[in-house]
């Protein structure tokens, strides 16, 4: 598979078998991913690669505190910016829709809804987690750098057949799964990798997110200029 392919069949999996993912192919996939670029090289990303009994726990972890509040715990990194503005509050919107529709869950019924978005703290069904880690004293570059680390795990994933969900509902539990993962005093937990088979008879693994067309996101210049000399 090319990689222009890899980026067009991507998409996050919410249902996975629950066929287990030898240590050796999630060793191939990382080997992969390694060669994504970060500014100066600094390479910040740490990986922590769950499955099993350990996975089996932070699921249980993240019952235990969300139990608790159902908001999880204060965090300095929320996944989106508080009253998000247009367009990207409707691309948001549309997005929670179309999967809401997608499982048949209808907007009133708001038990079924929290029901599903739970199944993110048990990664779908997915037999591997993977906990991408950063030290806090990282700039914004290095979250970057970190973007481009998983992007290029997920289409090593997909170009194997197999499947991935980035998941930043692991972000509200970051002090328990610090604490957890015995993660050192700066460590931090950016999201939780969903990994495994996706279920080719789930129709939610049919959904397809839009994007916006080129031009609505570019802005050319100096292409129509005559070359210099001319």
């Amino acid at each position: 598979m090319d990689v222009e392919t890899a980026l067009r069949t991507r998409r996050s999996i919410r249902q996975f078998l629950p066929d287990p993912i030898p240590e050796a192919t999630v060793r191939e996939l990382l080997d992969a991913a390694r060669w994504a670029p970060s500014g100066g090289n600094l390479q910040p990303w740490r990986v922590i690669v769950l499955t099993g009994a350990p996975r089996a726990a932070v699921s249980e972890l993240a019952q235990r505190v969300l139990w608790s509040d159902p908001r999880g715990e204060p965090t300095p990194y929320p996944v989106y910016p508080p009253e998000l503005w247009e367009p990207y509050r409707s691309r948001r919107y549309v997005l929670g829709e179309a999967l809401y529709a997608v499982l048949g869950i209808p907007r009133e019924d708001r038990g079924a809804r929290l029901a599903q978005f739970g199944r993110n703290y048990d990664f779908f069904g997915a037999p591997v987690a993977l906990f991408p880690i950063l030290d806090e004293r990282m700039g914004h570059g290095q979250w970057g750098h970190l973007g481009m680390f998983l992007q290029s795990l997920a289409l090593a994933a997909t170009a194997r057949g197999l499947g991935t969900c980035m998941q930043e509902a692991w972000g509200v539990l970051r002090p328990s799964l610090g604490r957890h993962l015995g993660l050192a005093e700066h460590e931090v937990v950016t999201c939780g990798v969903a990994l495994g088979r996706p279920d080719p008879l789930a129709p939610v693994n049919e959904l397809r997110s839009t994007r916006v067309p080129v031009d609505e996101f570019a802005t050319f210049r100096g292409f129509d200029d005559p070359p210099r000399g001319a």
